[in-house]
């Protein structure tokens, strides 16, 4: 009888999952607020779309095949989520050769030069984000109009958390409906949360990811709202929508859903995922409401993401038949 036992390295348990089946689903996520994102902002958001994709794929093929000079890996997908993400993170308008040092900073540097998918510590798409941001700040916050006016046409462009921050309106001053629809100026991926909320659970249905971390994160923040709200006084109406805007507002859902739950990026246990999505949160309220930009959520996951090797250390579970 031949020999059955098989000697190998973890990990032992095996999935009918792989990389790009998981990657296909978050596209495919991905796709309402796509959608929802094209018929406010009109075919700009096609464009810059296909842009960001096709620059993340050319450029991680080119990077593999005469830098690294390994196996191609284009086809696992990762290159195109991380061109989508991008994408969503940036206004609609943006000049096209912004759109392509972006996909350079996200796949060269930020993905690449750490060896790859999986061995990167920190999520590509909003490192090219942050570096356009702080390298082209007036571009990156030039806002274009929704084609149909939009519901913030009175303020010039600003989104609501702009406009909220620097006090040209309230937190009132868009209806739930408006912050559900995305009828309003912002960045691709931050006016359509009804639609990214469908993205969430299509990946929860398809077990790509759990809840802990962009419930905790969504909770947290609504929770530090609150608490301001409190002590500043504020009774009535204001004191659910404080939170509520800044949990349907900005980026929030899109980084809370889509880029804290990156494999490579995220704490390996619940335990210090949720530990993870708190200080997400925290930091995330902090920025908007104290800090110099309207937006915290990409700075405040990119620096948990520093956090992660730490909570890892420290955050483990029981082995097996250790009291």
């Amino acid at each position: 009888m031949a020999n059955k036992l098989i000697v190998a390295p973890a990990p032992h348990v095996q999935t009918s999952q792989s990389t790009a089946r998981i990657m296909r689903d978050v596209v495919i996520a991905l796709m309402p607020a796509l959608v929802v994102s094209t018929i406010v902002f009109g075919v700009d958001v096609l464009r810059v779309t296909a842009l960001s994709v096709a620059a993340c794929v050319v450029f991680e093929f080119l990077i593999q095949k005469y830098v690294v000079r390994g196996p191609l890996t284009i086809s696992n997908w990762s290159a195109v989520v991380t061109g989508v993400l991008l994408a969503f993170n940036l206004p609609a308008s943006i000049p096209w050769w912004i759109v392509l040092i972006g996909a350079f900073v996200a796949i060269a540097i930020a993905k690449m030069t750490f060896g790859g998918l999986g061995k990167n510590p920190f999520n590509p798409a909003l490192v090219g984000r942050v570096f356009l941001l702080i390298a082209y700040p007036v571009q990156m916050t030039t806002w274009p109009m929704p084609v149909n006016g939009g519901a913030f046409d009175a303020l010039s462009g600003a989104t609501p958390l702009a406009a909220v921050k620097h006090g040209l309106a309230g937190p009132d001053a868009l209806g739930v409906q408006d912050l559900l629809l995305g009828n309003m100026p912002g960045s691709m991926g931050e006016v359509a949360a009804l639609a990214l909320l469908v993205g969430f659970v299509y990946l929860l249905w398809r077990r790509v990811i759990t809840w802990h971390i962009p419930v905790t994160i969504l909770v947290t923040m609504a929770l530090f709202a609150f608490v301001v709200a409190l002590c500043k006084g504020e009774s009535g109406a204001l004191l659910w929508q404080l939170p509520l805007f800044h949990v349907l507002a900005g980026g929030a859902i899109l980084g809370s859903v889509f880029m804290a739950t990156d494999y490579s990026t995220s704490p390996m246990t619940v335990k210090g995922g949720v530990i993870f999505a708190v200080g997400i949160g925290v930091i995330t309220m902090l920025i908007r409401l104290w800090g110099a930009y309207p937006e915290g959520m990409s700075f405040a996951i990119l620096l948990m993401n520093a956090c992660v090797p730490l909570i890892n250390k420290y955050v483990k579970p029981k082995r097996f038949g250790v009291k």
